[in-house]
């Protein structure tokens, strides 16, 4: 049966500019890093895909190199695309990257010209698509000079292969000097992708500053850590969490009786709130317009919604945020 979106899906999502640009994006946007690779139900993604676009998600966030294996998030993507969201094209965001390992030899990594413009080809390819509207470099590259790489990501722009440009991974002085010299070249990078969480908020430490300086807006990702602040770890492993599908990035060894104290105690301080501990990690982190969207992630359409309803109640009162603070290790006298 053909896709048809519902009518009211622009009702209840939020948008934020993103920095100084025209570009505007929800305060929720779906990352494609988990859950869209070969191993797992094709009708399942496809529903996840269809119900954030139906309730006012119009970012989706790739890689090439999201699978397992490589490259399958992307032909998953486009796959549904194809089928169902190609009428709404222009309703929508869709970003990926390239710098991380992705083909054998010396061309396949990093920041290079001639990785970056490779990328972006297969990565199109695989999508089905003549443009990406957010291209981003993966990560800083130590060996490349910065030069080359940002005259790259600026062809990439000149050439119609994408709308903007953006960072990930890049601490503050590399920042900065990568946004002076995509501002020369007249493409400047209007957003930055960093990690972000009640328990990782480096980005406090300088990357915020130098994002409103430079006009560029904050896509954070891996706000729930992995699954460790949604609370499915207070009781023990369930058979379904990550740690026993895919323990990749989060291992059984990671958790430890400090680190269960510290998620109990925020599991605590959600359950005043009214919220899930997801919710509240997902509020928190939009707490005071800094950031402009949230990746989250999914394994079934209902997380989704779950994590939506986060956007009900992202204000916090002082004893709140101080709470979150001395229950996350944060907290200053």
């Amino acid at each position: 049966m053909e896709f048809q979106a519902r009518n009211d899906r622009y009702d209840q999502m939020q948008y934020r500019r993103c920095g100084r640009s025209g570009l505007m994006l929800p305060l929720l946007s779906l990352g494609l890093w988990h859950n869209f690779g070969s191993l797992n139900d094709p009708a399942e993604q496809e529903q996840m895909l269809l119900t954030a676009f139906d309730h006012g998600i119009t970012y989706f966030d790739l890689a090439d190199n999201y699978g397992p294996p490589y490259g399958e998030a992307e032909r998953t993507f486009g796959r549904i695309l194809k089928k169902d969201l190609l009428p709404y094209r222009d309703e929508l965001i869709i970003s990926t990257k390239a710098g991380y390992d992705m083909w054998p030899g010396p061309y396949g990594d990093l920041g290079s010209r001639k990785h970056l413009l490779a990328g972006i080809d297969q990565s199109l390819r695989r999508m089905g698509l003549e443009y990406v509207d957010i291209f981003y470099h993966h990560r800083p590259d130590p060996d490349t000079p910065l030069e080359e790489t940002c005259d790259a990501l600026s062809q990439i722009v000149r050439q119609g292969k994408a709308l903007y440009i953006g960072l990930s991974n890049y601490r503050p002085a590399e920042a900065k000097r990568a946004c002076a010299l995509l501002r020369q070249n007249r493409t400047p990078c209007v957003v930055m992708q960093p990690n972000y969480s009640m328990f990782d908020r480096w980005i406090e430490d300088g990357l915020l500053r130098t994002l409103e300086e430079e006009g560029a807006g904050a896509v954070v990702f891996k706000p729930l850590e992995q699954g460790l602040l949604t609370g499915k770890y207070l009781h023990g492993i369930p058979a379904d969490s990550r740690i026993r599908r895919d323990p990749r990035f989060l291992k059984e060894g990671d958790l430890n009786p400090s680190l269960e104290r510290k998620i109990g105690a925020l599991a605590a301080v959600a359950v005043d709130r009214g919220q899930s501990m997801a919710q509240m990690a997902l509020a928190w982190i939009l707490r005071d317009g800094k950031v402009t969207s949230v990746l989250i992630g999914a394994s079934k359409p209902q997380q989704i919604l779950d994590n939506i309803a986060a956007l009900n109640n992202t204000t916090f009162t002082a004893d709140e945020l101080e709470a979150i603070d001395k229950a996350s290790g944060f907290y200053k006298e």
